[in-house]
């Protein structure tokens, strides 16, 4: 790379770096930041549990977002100071070092880049995530409970809080189907794209034939309701059971009857909480995750009545939307965007960022033009 390309990238850099800084606007942030830090102190805050977890957890974001863009401007602006150095001096070894940190920058520049294309109308949301084991048996039992892991992780290395309402485990290994929240915002805009059926390719190592077996599940992605959504259920289609929480073989968990499960009858949606004690606070959140789904419905029918005035026939965009092969070959590919990795064992880990940013500007795409 020349002098004169480390000065165009440099310059290319900057501007996107503006652009995101504009995008998600820096100086409201800041603001915004400020406001939440005089309620953060407020003596009273914690009277009010819910609302206090509300405060610390947006004011934790809006840092982290403000801590992001300007390192990012330190680093580019550094960088830029190291190159007229180097140029100045006819630096050999100095230009080298831009070169790296050009390439360095290009990255981190490019993964907050994705994140001005989360304008969607629930976006800015958490995430509730359903995953539930598909055809193949203890197979798909078990690559159910990989992919959960998988997805917790992923929160984890970011930095996001998790809380699992429900599992209901398999008999033989992995469970049967499981809910938990994602709470961060933006959790469900960047979620989303992982919505649809998820397939694994493996030799099975529940086959003492030793036999290759191709398994599947289904992730269901929905942002947590607000109490801005109107999502009214009536009394008459609501039914409530209430259940000794388990584990594991049917381990005892609780010697209560404290875990809730609601139908909504017209539907057929049902929906457990068992991570709280109290059967009431099990209720509430249970009640919460089905208004998240209903609200899902609501919006998936809205965008089928669309779809057919655009006379759209084309299948959902969720569905086979990734392949996990361990044999004969090792390989993680996207079948939307073609993104792909040799390294299984990073992404069954949380390394999943590549997949859902290109999921995210590949949305973007259709959504600019719905016939690609």
């Amino acid at each position: 790379m020349t002098a004169l390309d480390h000065a165009e990238s440099l310059k290319s850099l900057d501007g996107t770096l503006r652009n995101i800084e504009a995008v998600l606007d820096l100086n409201r942030l800041r603001k915004e930041k400020a406001e939440l830090e005089e309620q953060a102190s407020a003596p009273n805050l914690w009277d009010d549990q819910v609302e206090a977890q509300k405060v610390t957890s947006r004011l934790s974001y809006v840092q982290g977002e403000i801590n992001k863009l300007e390192r990012l401007r330190a680093r580019l602006d550094d960088a830029q100071v190291l190159f007229e150095l180097a140029q100045a001096e006819s630096d050999a070894g100095s230009l080298s070092e831009v070169a790296d940190e050009i390439a360095g920058l290009s990255k981190s520049i490019e993964e907050l880049e994705v994140r001005t294309l989360l304008s969607g109308e629930y976006d800015a949301r958490e995430a509730l995530v359903t995953i539930r084991a598909g055809a193949g048996g203890v197979d798909a039992a078990d690559f159910a409970d990989m992919l959960m892991r998988m997805y917790l992780r992923w929160a984890e290395r970011h930095g996001y809080s998790t809380d699992v309402y429900d599992t209901s485990y398999a008999e033989e290994a992995g469970i049967k189907s499981a809910t938990f929240a994602v709470k961060a915002p933006y959790a469900y805009g960047t979620l989303s794209v992982e919505s649809g059926t998820h397939r694994l390719v493996r030799i099975s190592p529940f086959d003492n034939q030793g036999r290759r077996q191709t398994s599947f599940a289904a992730l269901e992605v929905v942002p947590v309701v607000e109490q801005t959504d109107e999502v009214e259920i009536p009394d008459d289609e609501l039914r409530v059971d209430v259940y000794r929480s388990s584990g594991p073989g049917g381990q005892g968990v609780n010697t209560t009857d404290s875990a809730v499960r609601l139908t909504h009858i017209p539907t057929g949606i049902v929906v457990s909480c068992q991570n709280e004690r109290s059967q009431i606070q099990n209720k509430a959140t249970a009640m919460g995750v089905l208004k998240a789904k209903l609200l899902a419905v609501k919006r998936a029918e809205e965008a089928a009545k669309m779809d057919a005035l655009r006379g759209d026939v084309a299948g959902s965009w969720g569905d086979q939307m990734r392949s996990y092969v361990l044999h004969p070959y090792q390989m993680v590919k996207d079948l939307r965007t073609e993104h792909e990795t040799s390294n299984p064992t990073a992404v069954f880990d949380g390394d999943l960022d590549g997949f859902i940013d290109a999921g995210i500007r590949w949305r973007k795409q259709r959504e600019m033009d719905p016939a690609l």
